[in-house]
């Protein structure tokens, strides 16, 4: 044995394909090693594998890998580790079970109601958590100011000092009993969720008493529940693996926030960033700062089977609320967000266009050249192009994990591909192989721009700092696309997520509800609860044995307009007048607040209260090695040990090849070159030069290069990059609009589009996909061309919501814009964003009223309005019209009542198109206007090819002559008949013989139907095509003038938008025979008065198809919209949500079920009116193929006397102070013959995608959701 004084020190990250490992060695020397981390017939346990072989090769004696390891010469162990996020994947946690309040029990299944996938007919969600579900009975309920209901019950006062009613008591004894069923049958874990338990835990503490006397363990989260103790089970195992179970050892585990906590008290909710987190800390440890030139430093992490993005600016960006794989978890991660597959994504062509992913090969059986029999991924084409040299890679692979990379697989893969591609083109394998790169590049840039304009920052001024065992391959090209001048790598990228848990503290957080206005009242209370938090993290980072010194605490405010939903986390603003009349004795959280607020939103708003929903206190102890190194500067050129061809744009470069323990400060790399070391390749490209820095980190300055002229003629990559391009000026326009817009709807619930429009006014891109806004808006921007001809000059912007100008109802506004170009006498494309105003008048506030005839008790109209030009925005006039529905002579009408809010969100909407001009003009100047329009042209007709091979394989199977009808619960049929040319792959849809408008509002303006049938052949295709106008051209539309679907320009058309679209989805589907009908309803249901107001849309059952049950409690089709959370309804509205769940059997029967419909109760605590606007109440969604009809809905009111009132579907009616409205929405419809039921349990399988996670999937989430 090696003599050595003092100890090893290990750092971790046991990742989903490689465990990497870095070792500080008793002499100071760093090891780092990497091995799979799943390899059952080598090693039970990769990181302890790892500890394992540096101390038998450093110490010079055997360690059995069979034996338990000996410690005596381990000081620490540090670790990230995939376990919690693998648990929750896979659906491996702990048995557990659900305690919820009484009403509640399906609240976790139904969620926020909103689907993850909008054109999925066969909805997959991930299956729950909880095996089985106990309903507690007791109920607490808010003191709500404005209440006129005498309360029952026991006053109590919250734990943030305001009072609160416990009108049930928990019932103890029929919870004991419950709880001893579940002991019984294996069940040992509990997540208890009580409505305000919050900020009243009385009844969780009893319940957790109770639950401990029966032998079940007790948390308040789901994720806690189910990943906690299957974390503990591995840790445990862990230690097994050490002699003495790691007793001695200061064993440390990173969490998703960056801090490091014991061993003991690593949790589930705590650890899904695990891993992602050390990387964080590595790069802002280490290269932000002097290295980045004090840029902010984006984080780019590309590993084998996922990529992840982030960025540091010199403080820590965290989200407190992000779903993965179905799970919405509430704690502090950092902002890291996963956004491709990785090495591992994916290759496809498919209807001409090349594909990267989603799907993913995983880490088993992972790429081609793994020698798994995997299929064709990013990594093999990297492989194909000699960007990968196997000589030099990791000899892992095969039966004995000792072979290297299969490059003869990889090039019988892409030669096989290359066929295929060249059915349609003309191009070599490296080509094909290149595009795909390309494609990839273009496909990661995406996320990058929007998780930085998101937060109001220029992506181009940023630092780009890669890691990961592939990035590097990647770094220069992402650079280089995003406007970036310097790449920094550093020496240890391929294991950076190890290095950075040797560089990261211990944290330990303290947080409890607040729910009080900042202001001096509050001050007092504030300053006293973050003192006692502040203790309390003290307290508990001294008893594990940190000295005062090396200890400080962090205070912050989760802050937020009143009357919004968006929380920024505060830190005190520095000042000298602390405990001033302005400020708490911590510091000024509200300057803090206004600042954050104004960078992220471009504006504050004066004059409103601000709340703080509740206190944190960050306690950090400083553990962390030092990172100082210097190296000698080189006296001499740096010398090459291989030369090697790699593919480039334009051929193979015989490139040097240098390793990068060989370099030193001084030595200049430039491109192309390939620099390797034994944890990843990097790729120095063309016009670019690398060097390294005193510390050995790796500088690569990105050179001006020359523009590759781009031919006229169709290229495949050249489709798919440029389809990424149009979709990303879309989204980033919605960035400006939510950023700049100031009302809730357009802010916070996103429910807008943004599109690009070419000359012809034909749709290019659009984004989100809101399914009633596709297509739409493209008759909107055709009209303003049919309408005003050569009066469009520029500098112009029109505004229209008008139903005969393309308009979907009236609260939805439209403004757009003409791009002009250079010498160009006409529009060369134009822009366009729809934003939902909440109020434009009309007689009923929200200009949603479920009675209205005509149109103009819907609201302000707008048919070809000028609201900008020659640079004035026309306030006066715009004022005007928005006031004009008070001037009408109808009774209850009234102009706009949110006048404020609506210019500041029509700017906002001018602000979005003027960002969407900026960007095209940017793609016409770097490629030319002839490229850039004859590429908007190939990407239209790509999405053209992929209906008409839709329309073509339909008539194989289905017939050439398509009948559908169906009906509202007024008796209007909707009928359809489809006539397919299944030579040319085209289609008519043909409306004739669809009844008559309505003396109503459930008149469908034109463009709502065009809508509908764009949304319907998107799901049927089945995979993501571009959604533009192409997806019309093979369609021909024939919608009688004065029918239900193309109304007269005076009909009422509120609930055609929001009803009568599903009926035509229903239609659609029924005539392809696609699936049962979902629910064909929106169940939109309104209450306030004059002081409030309040709007939601209630999911309900969606339609079984040919291979799947219909998904329960979920919105469906034409609607994704979020409901608002229990908690905050009964806080912000005079209501107590008395039930929400699932209405058992309201789907219908067949070989597949549809999906149950909702059973929703709300007792009203005071005087105000209640408008619903509902459909399928008399005429019940279809089943398909011998499969039952779904359950009707039903609207009733329950008076506070006892007397029933059947509501009907649409109706508006005063309520008062103990009246109860119930909604059970509709069942979806079966699919199949009920004797040939299916046995299947209705649990979809989870896709093998990569789960993507972070601000920019959660932005995406919620405005498809909107």
């Amino acid at each position: 044995m090696k003599e050595m004084s003092g100890k090893f020190k290990f750092a971790i990250d046991r990742g989903g394909t490689f465990t990497d490992v870095y070792a500080i060695c008793p002499d100071g020397k760093e090891r780092v090693t990497k091995l799979l981390s799943v390899d059952p017939s080598n090693y039970p346990d990769a990181p302890r594998e790892g500890i394992r072989r540096i101390l038998e090769e450093e110490l010079g004696i055997k360690m059995p890998a069979g034996q338990p390891v000996d410690t005596s010469m381990i000081e620490w162990i540090r670790m990230g580790t995939t376990v919690a996020t693998n648990a929750l994947l896979e659906r491996k946690g702990e048995r557990m079970a659900l305690v919820i309040t009484s009403g509640f029990r399906d609240l976790l299944y139904i969620g926020n109601q909103a689907r993850p996938k909008i054109f999925d007919l066969k909805i997959e969600m991930p299956e729950g958590l909880y095996e089985a579900v106990i309903e507690a009975k007791e109920r607490v309920i808010l003191d709500h100011p404005t209440c006129q209901l005498t309360t029952k019950g026991k006053q109590v006062i919250a734990t943030n000092g305001e009072k609160l009613w416990v009108i049930e008591e928990l019932d103890q004894e029929h919870l004991k009993s419950e709880l001893k069923k579940i002991h019984e049958i294996g069940i040992s874990s509990i997540a208890v969720v009580l409505m305000h338990s919050y900020i009243y835990p009385v009844h969780e503490e009893i319940i957790e008493k109770i639950a401990r006397s029966v032998g079940i363990q007790s948390f308040t989260a789901a994720s806690d529940a189910y990943l906690t103790p299957h974390i503990q089970r591995y840790l445990q195992g862990f230690c097994s693996g050490f002699k003495n179970e790691l007793e001695g050892v200061n064993v440390l585990f990173m969490q998703s926030d960056g801090g490091l906590t014991p061993m003991d008290t690593f949790s589930g909710s705590r650890a899904i960033l695990s891993g992602p987190a050390g990387g964080v800390v590595g790069y802002a440890r280490t290269l932000y700062g002097s290295v980045s030139n004090n840029l902010p430093v984006i984080g780019f992490d590309m590993g084998g089977t996922s990529t992840d993005v982030s960025r540091y600016d010199g403080a820590w960006e965290h989200v407190f609320e992000t779903t993965t794989a179905g799970v919405t978890i509430q704690a502090p991660q950092l902002d890291v967000n996963t956004v491709a597959a990785g090495g591992g994504s994916m290759l496809f062509f498919r209807d001409g266009m090349f594909v990267v992913g989603p799907e993913s090969a995983g880490a088993h059986p992972g790429p081609t050249c793994y020698k798994k029999g995997g299929p064709l991924t990013v990594t093999d084409a990297n492989l194909r192009l000699g960007r990968l040299i196997p000589d030099y890679f990791p000899k892992i692979f095969g039966k004995h994990e000792n072979e290297p990379l299969d490059s003869v697989a990889t090039t019988k893969a892409f030669q096989q591909l290359t066929r295929q591609v060249n059915e349609r083109f003309d191009m070599t394998e490296e080509e094909v192989a290149m595009g795909f790169i390309h494609v990839a590049n273009e496909a990661m840039c995406r996320p990058i721009r929007a998780l930085t304009q998101a937060k109001g920052h220029d992506t181009s001024r940023h630092v780009l700092a890669c890691f990961g065992g592939a990035g590097g391959q990647h770094a220069c090209a992402i650079a280089r696309s995003l406007g970036m001048k310097v790449v920094l790598i550093h020496r240890y990228s391929g294991i950076l997520s190890a290095y950075g848990m040797a560089l990261a503290d211990v944290v330990r957080e303290e947080q409890e509800a607040c729910s009080k206005p900042y202001q001096i009242d509050n001050f007092g209370y504030i300053d006293q609860r973050i003192s006692q938090l502040a203790e309390r993290c003290r307290d508990s980072l001294l008893e594990r044995g940190f000295r005062s010194d090396q200890i400080h605490t962090e205070p912050y405010l989760h802050m937020r307009y009143d009357r919004t939903d968006c929380a920024l986390l505060c830190e005190p603003a520095d000042c000298d007048d602390k405990g001033s009349n302005q400020m708490t004795l911590h510091g000024d959280f509200m300057k803090s607040f206004i600042e954050k607020y104004k960078t992220e939103f471009g504006f504050s708003i004066d004059g409103r209260l601000v709340i703080v929903d509740d206190i944190r206190v960050r306690g950090i102890a400083k553990t962390g090695i030092q990172t100082v190194k210097t190296l000698p500067t080189a006296s001499s050129p740096a010398t090459a040990v291989a030369t090697s061809p790699i593919y480039f744009e334009g051929g193979y470069r015989e490139c040097e090849v240098f390793m990068l323990k060989d370099l030193l400060p001084g030595h200049s790399i430039p491109g192309p070159a390939m620099i390797i070391d034994q944890l990843g390749t990097i790729i120095v490209e063309p016009n670019s030069t690398a060097e390294l820095t005193v510390q050995g980190d790796l500088r690569i300055t990105i050179h001006d290069a020359p523009t590759n002229k781009i031919s006229l003629e169709l290229d495949a990559v050249q489709l798919s990059i440029f389809s990424h391009r149009f979709m990303s000026i879309a989204e980033q326009m919605g960035r400006i609009l939510q950023r700049t817009a100031v009302s809730t709807n357009i802010k916070e619930r996103l429910d807008f589009s943004c599109a690009l429009f070419g000359p012809d006014g034909g749709l290019v891109s659009n984004a989100p996909h809101i399914p009633v806004h596709l297509g739409a808006m493209q008759e909107a921007v055709q009209y303003q061309l049919r309408s005003r001809g050569s009066d469009i000059l520029p500098g112009d912007v029109f505004l229209s919501n008008h139903p005969s100008a393309g308009g979907s109802h009236l609260p939805d506004l439209t403004v757009i814009t003409p791009v002009f170009w250079e010498n160009q006498p006409k529009p060369v494309f134009y822009v366009a964003s729809r934003g939902h105003h909440a109020d434009i008048g009309g007689i009923t506030p929200g200009s949603m009223p479920p009675h209205s005839h005509t149109l103009n008790e819907e609201g302000a109209v707008f048919t070809s309005f000028v609201l900008v030009r020659n640079g004035e925005f026309k306030e006066a006039e715009l004022v005007d019209a928005l006031n004009a529905p008070g001037k009408v002579d109808i009774p209850g009408a009234s102009g706009t009542r949110n006048l404020h809010d609506n210019l500041s969100d029509l700017r906002a909407q001018v602000a979005a198109n003027q960002k969407g001009i900026g960007l095209v003009s940017e793609l016409m100047a770097y490629y030319g206007i002839e490229v850039v329009q004859q590429y908007m042209s190939y990407v239209r007709h790509n999405a053209e090819n992929a209906v008409r091979s839709l329309l073509k394989e339909v008539a194989k199977k289905s017939g050439r002559m398509l009948k559908a009808e169906d009906f509202m619960d007024d008796g209007t049929n909707i009928r359809l008949s489809v006539a397919i040319d299944p030579n040319q792959g085209s289609a008519t849809f043909d409306f004739t013989g669809t009844g008559c408008q309505v003396w109503g509002n459930t008149n469908a303006p034109r463009a709502v139907s065009l809508s509908a049938i764009i949304y319907c052949l998107r799901s049927l295709v089945g995979h993501d095509i571009p959604l533009n106008q192409g997806c019309l051209v093979p369609v021909q539309v024939i919608i009688p003038e004065g029918c239900l679907l193309n109304p007269y320009p005076e009909a009422g058309v509120v609930g055609g938008n929001v009803l009568t679209s599903q009926r035509v989805v229903d239609v659609v589907l029924k005539a392809f025979g696609a699936c049962a009908a979902s629910q064909g309803c929106m169940n939109n249901i309104t209450f306030g008065d004059e002081t409030m107001g309040y709007y939601e849309t209630v999911a309900g059952g969606s339609g079984a198809g040919s291979t799947w049950n219909g998904r329960s409690g979920i919105h469906s089709h034409m609607t994704n919209t979020r409901i608002t959370d229990a908690e905050v309804l009964e806080r912000r509205y005079p209501v107590i949500l008395r039930s929400f769940s699932l209405r058992n059997g309201s789907g219908g029967l067949g070989k597949h079920r549809g999906g149950d419909g909702i059973s929703r109760e709300l007792l009203f605590r005071k005087t105000m009116t209640l408008s619903v606007l509902t459909e399928r109440r008399v005429y019940a969604p279809y089943g398909l193929e011998g499969g039952e009809e779904g359950a009707k809905g039903s609207n009733s009111l329950l008076r506070r006397d006892g007397v029933l009132l059947n509501l009907g579907a649409k109706c508006s009616v005063p309520v008062h102070a103990g009246d109860s409205f119930k909604l059970l929405t509709p069942g979806g419809g079966g699919y199949g013959r009920k004797d040939d039921e299916n046995n299947e349990p209705n649990s979809p399988s989870i896709a093998a995608k990569f789960t993507e996670r972070g601000s920019v999937y959660e932005f995406r989430s919620l405005q498809e959701s909107a």
